[in-house]
């Protein structure tokens, strides 16, 4: 159907059956998620299991159910991303110009990609350290102590830092789309790229757990990523 010759109506009923198409999606992938979620949480609990050999603790009777319920909910909001992003393309492109079109879609791709090298960044090179660590610092404890990680404080700190991460690789497609759209050019990029280490510094000491390795596990990339990113950016945004 072409936008140009909907109706305001049409457009509401439009993007209605869109977001009905999105929910639904969503409560299939959380049904998925509820059978998965067993496996899942094991995947996530196997770098702390690789560094520290022991138990982890169930604090509540709900616990199991808890984890199960926020497991099943993260699985279905990653996997219905990709569908939600297809349908927000579907709406929109049909009033796009044919310039603006090759250069959203790329970015609507490049988006979730970045998210997932992000989140394996953390998972396979951040989480050793992180978790060494914290299990170390443990262990130096001046009065003896029993380390018995919970279950659901465990996956609720694995689970931010690969958000923080995938989050944090989408600087790209921040920067460049702010270059398309005119709000950002090169040129103030350039000379302001001094003051934007400093901030990603600032960000990685803020969202990483308080360890300079951690922070700089996260630093280096971003900034490797703005400097990627000032690539791919125009000299001129008015073009």
């Amino acid at each position: 159907m072409n936008n140009k010759k909907m109706t305001l109506m049409e457009h509401f009923a439009e993007l209605r059956r869109r977001f009905l198409w999105c929910v639904f999606i969503f409560l299939v992938f959380f049904v998925l998620g509820w059978y998965v979620a067993p496996c899942v949480q094991e995947f996530l609990t196997k770098p702390l299991l690789k560094i520290w050999n022991g138990n982890l603790l169930y604090n509540g009777i709900t616990d199991g159910l808890m984890i199960r319920l926020s497991l099943s909910v993260t699985v279905a909001i990653l996997l219905s991303i990709p569908v939600a992003l297809w349908h927000v393309w579907a709406f929109v492109a049909p009033g796009l110009k044919k310039n603006e079109k090759n250069f959203i879609w790329p970015i609507m791709i490049a988006s979730p990609i970045l998210f997932l090298i992000g989140a394996g960044f953390a998972f396979y090179v951040l989480f050793p350290f992180v978790f060494g660590f914290f299990i170390e610092l443990n262990q130096s404890s001046s009065v003896p102590a029993i380390i018995l990680p919970a279950v659901r404080d465990y996956l609720t700190f694995a689970i931010r830092l690969l958000k923080v991460f995938g989050i944090a690789f989408q600087l790209p497609v921040i920067m460049i789309l702010l270059n398309r759209i005119g709000v950002l050019s090169r040129a103030r990029v350039v000379a302001m790229r001094r003051y934007a280490i400093i901030l990603i510094v600032v960000a990685a000491a803020v969202l990483t757990p308080p360890d300079v390795v951690s922070q700089i596990l996260l630093a280096v990339p971003m900034w490797a990523l703005f400097e990627i990113s000032v690539l791919f950016m125009r000299g001129d945004t008015n073009k």
